[in-house]
């Protein structure tokens, strides 16, 4: 921990895990100890279990003592930040937080408290901090690299940590050795000895807490095991030593912890004033027993089992008793008073109920979906009847869905199925099941629910059929399945004529069969995304639909328009969500669509959302297989594979092997590349997926002239324009032509490349543009006609060097040489070299854009982005901002 105590010009991330009793807490005391006498700032919270549920409780606590600092941030952070903790006046908080936004407002936040000096977060017991408390944590530590900043957060060994169980240091705290412990026990008041001590040495298994426990329990002749003989897990056997501790404690006292235990730490100086007859001498016996310590924060639990064998030893009406004086006790804090008003009822109760419903409806605004579920839920249970219990139930679902839990949704769903026949709710909920169900790895299982309600809903003439094809669309993008387009045109056929237009049926057409649907809906999307321009949802999904049309342009400009907007639609990627990022892969902006794919990784692998994951991995292994970072690439590739069933996930498949190969053409590995661009098509030449697939064509007919395979190729390249027909996108067309330029005997390859040069429409594909130029070039040198290969291979060069694409620049190089120009006089950008997030601030201070707004724009700290410039200038052999515009004209790709 002495680093802790150290000047830091860095952030740290540290998970420390053990079982309870292992010291986490003692750990996590010294550090803030050892900051403080460093002079250096300190914020703590402590999870409770009765704050689990309640939305951004958990940060409430953390910043509870900078609340006052809130007026510094800017006006949308601030205002997120104050909605999300319910410190907003009603009409401040009207709509709901910006997620984003909220995190942002921390980020900055902890970035100015780190000023002048380092700061320490500590959060314990973080098992359970609620869950948009965690979000929030999660999005700041993803972001403050250069934040003078450490997080220290303590959890349960067997307990998973959202958004923390991937890529962070973590510090395991096992069992102390057998000399420490036999050191331990000498340092008690009273030593055991003889067979006791080892009877202690073998029951504490060298967990700290119960060595001492187990001590003090010898040398008060209290029973070890109760007189059980052999090992009892070790939480149980503490919990039974505190609960014999607080059974001989007075009557005052024990009412006094059990009103403490029922309570979080937020409200514990609270509820040591709960009780009439509790002063200051009330505390002297549980402390000394070991039970409670008092410093000047108050009174605490010196261990979190404490609590809980309180807790528990208590009858059910003695908490009944002590959730009722709390209750009472918090008539200023609405939302904790609900939760203590459910905990001391069981039987229905519509004033409890009601109460907990408002306190759903106040996380929901707060954007806390876990809490507003996890409300509603309860508030079904103590609802007198039973079609409120089905209503609520169902709201829950709509909410527990944005936590990427399945399995709570579906029991939510099947909760509501028992207390309801109602059609409408059945739908509804399984409708969010299957939604949900799209981001995993079950395509099978999620298209036949999907189409199940799909038919319900079509023999019911109802308008949810629309709603189940759109979820069931995605589920066939995904899995390729053709019975499954085959079943969605079928029922589509059901809707009525008046039912025809909008951007829900455009979004169904397009995802299930954009080759067929192509031609019709082309011309009509540009007027279709004018109309939804005040409709985030519809927006973001003409934009997809626009990318899977081939419509990059269009596509990308569509998610600039709906930037910020296409994020914020809740906290988890949305059907095909990666499209925004293979929409900036294709027209250049490399960087932007590693940024896009890396977030949606880090979110859906929070949720354990498999499917989503895996796309984003996959989006990656492409963009970084085009820098010609093929070691990583292959990584990333590999990842993506092992997150789905090549079966079930089509479009993941041949996305992945199609990163594989272009890998594999980046080191000259053209047995491998032929492999994986082959493995695109079946045996028999069929598409494995029919959107994917087509987009190997041309790098299949490349490598397989170096392999020698030119017959087998054109005639699987022949056989897929047969079957795309007229409904050929603009892109495949000249993927096609450039595909067949290489195949094809030298007296016809010509016609070939000119008219895959010839569509002013390739320029929204700048690599693909640029590989044609280079193939073309590369057959006139061949040609020896040097004079017209030369400003074709230059200009393969430019692009190349703008995109960074070295595997591409170093064989354009060799070309040009061989056509007698000397290509190191064309100096690579050094652009190219910075990171993708460093390309991205770059380019928004070469705008003019101050940190402050450029971190509001990538949702980083402004003291991030000053980071990111001082290394930025030296790469580019800068010294001050105002020369970042003359180095970033014309070198990166315009948005």
């Amino acid at each position: 921990m002495k680093r802790l105590a150290a000047d830091r010009s860095h952030s740290e991330v540290l998970i420390i895990e053990g079982d309870p009793g292992a010291g986490k807490s003692v750990l996590l005391d010294l550090a803030m100890k050892r900051t403080r006498r460093a002079g250096h700032r300190v914020l703590r919270a402590v999870g409770s279990e009765s704050e689990a549920h309640l939305a951004y409780a958990g940060l409430h606590q953390l910043l509870r003592p900078v609340l006052g600092d809130l007026d510094g941030l800017p006006a949308r952070q601030r205002s997120s930040l104050r909605i999300a903790l319910g410190l907003a006046e009603q009409a401040e908080a009207a709509e709901p937080p910006d997620a984003m936004l909220v995190g942002l407002a921390v980020l900055t936040l902890v970035s100015d408290l780190a000023e002048p000096a380092p700061l320490l977060v500590v959060v314990d017991d973080a098992q359970w901090i609620d869950r948009a408390s965690l979000d929030v944590l999660s999005f700041v530590a993803r972001r403050m690299d250069s934040e003078p900043v450490t997080l220290l957060m303590g959890v349960r060994a067997a307990d998973v940590l959202p958004g923390f169980d991937k890529g962070y240091e973590r510090l395991e705290i096992g069992p102390l050795s057998g000399d420490a412990a036999n050191r331990l026990l000498d340092e008690q008041p009273t030593r055991p000895t003889g067979r006791t001590r080892v009877r202690i040495l073998r029951e504490a298994a060298g967990n700290p807490l119960a060595l001492v426990e187990l001590a003090r329990a010898a040398a008060s002749r209290q029973p070890e095991g109760g007189g059980v003989e052999g090992p009892l897990p070790v939480t149980d056997r503490l919990e039974g030593i505190f609960a014999r501790h607080v059974k001989h404690l007075p009557e005052a006292t024990r009412s006094a912890l059990l009103l403490l235990a029922a309570t979080d730490a937020a409200d514990a100086p609270m509820a040591a004033r709960g009780l009439p007859e509790v002063d200051d001498t009330t505390w002297v016996p549980a402390e000394r027993a070991g039970l409670v310590r008092q410093d000047s924060a108050g009174i605490s639990f010196r261990h979190p089992l404490v609590r809980s064998a309180v807790y528990q030893a208590a009858s059910f009406e003695e908490r009944r008793r002590a959730h009722l004086v709390l209750a009472q006790l918090l008539g200023e804090e609405p939302d904790r008073r609900a939760w203590h008003l459910a905990a001391a009822t069981v039987r229905p109760d519509e004033q409890v109920s009601a109460a907990l419903l408002e306190t759903a409806g106040r996380a929901r605004r707060r954007g806390g979906h876990a809490a507003a579920a996890a409300a509603l839920e309860r508030a079904a249970r103590l609802s007198p009847r039973r079609a409120d219990q089905a209503r609520l139930l169902a709201d829950a679902v709509d909410m527990a869905v944005f936590t990427g839990q399945l399995g709570w949704v579906e029991h939510l769903a099947g909760e509501v199925r028992k207390r309801s026949d109602d059609p409408v709710l059945i739908t509804r909920t399984a409708l969010a099941t299957g939604r949900l169900m799209t981001m995993g790895p079950h395509h099978t299982a999620a298209f036949t629910l999907l189409a199940r309600i799909a038919d319900e809903a079509a023999d019911a003439r109802s308008p949810r059929l629309l709603d189940a094809l759109a979820a069931a669309a995605v589920v066939r993008y995904y899995s390729g399945e053709e019975s499954q387009r085959q079943r969605i045109e079928a029922l589509l056929s059901h809707m009525p004529d008046s039912a025809a237009g909008g951007a829900l049926r455009a979004w169904v057409l397009a995802v299930s069969d954009p080759t067929g649907a192509g031609v019709s809906l082309a011309p009509a999307l540009p007027q279709l995304i004018t109309e939804a321009k005040d409709d985030a949802g519809s927006l973001t999904a003409l934009a997809i639909v626009a990318w899977l049309l081939d419509q990059t342009s269009l596509a990308a400009g569509t998610f600039d328009e709906a930037f910020g907007r296409w994020q914020a639609l809740g906290p988890l990627p949305a059907g095909l969500g990666c499209a925004v990022g293979w929409a900036y892969l294709e027209q250049g902006r490399w960087a932007e669509a590693r940024s896009v794919a890396a977030e949606i990784a880090v979110v859906a692998s929070q949720a354990g959302l498999d499917h989503a994951e895996a796309c984003a991995r996959a989006l990656e292994a492409t963009a970084v297989a085009l820098l010609g970072e093929s070691a990583d690439a292959r990584g990333k590739a590999e990842q993506a594979l092992a997150l789905v069933d090549p079966l079930e996930s089509r479009s993941v498949a041949v996305c992945a092997r199609r990163a594989l190969g272009l890998a594999a053409v980046a080191d000259g590995d053209y047995d491998t590349a032929y492999a994986q661009f082959r493995s695109a098509f079946t045996e028999d030449g069929d598409p494995v997926h029919y959107h994917v697939s087509y987009t190997v064509l041309a790098e299949l007919s490349a490598a397989a002239v170096r392999r020698g395979q030119r017959e087998h190729a054109a005639e699987l390249l022949e056989r897929s324009v047969g079957r795309l027909g007229t409904g050929m996108s603009a892109r495949v067309s000249l993927l096609v032509e450039r595909g067949r330029a290489l195949l094809a005997e030298p007296e016809h390859a010509e016609r070939h490349f000119q008219a895959a040069l010839a569509d002013e429409a390739g320029e929204q594909w700048p690599f693909e543009r640029a590989q044609t130029r280079l193939d073309y070039g590369e057959w006139l040198r061949r040609q020896r006609r040097i004079a017209e290969a030369r400003p074709l291979l230059t200009g393969a060069l430019d692009t190349f060097q703008r995109l960074g694409a070295r595997p591409w620049i170093e064989r354009t190089k060799a070309e040009l040489r061989a056509a007698g120009i000397e290509a190191n006089s064309v100096a690579p950008s050094a652009i190219t070299e910075l990171s993708p997030q460093q390309q991205q601030i770059t380019r928004l201070a070469a705008r003019g854009l101050t940190n402050r707004e450029i971190g509001e724009k990538l949702f980083l700290s402004p003291r991030t982005v000053g980071s990111h410039l001082y290394r930025v200038f030296p790469k580019l052999g800068i010294t001050a901002r105002s020369q970042l515009r003359d180095v970033v004209d014309g070198t990166l790709p315009a948005r």
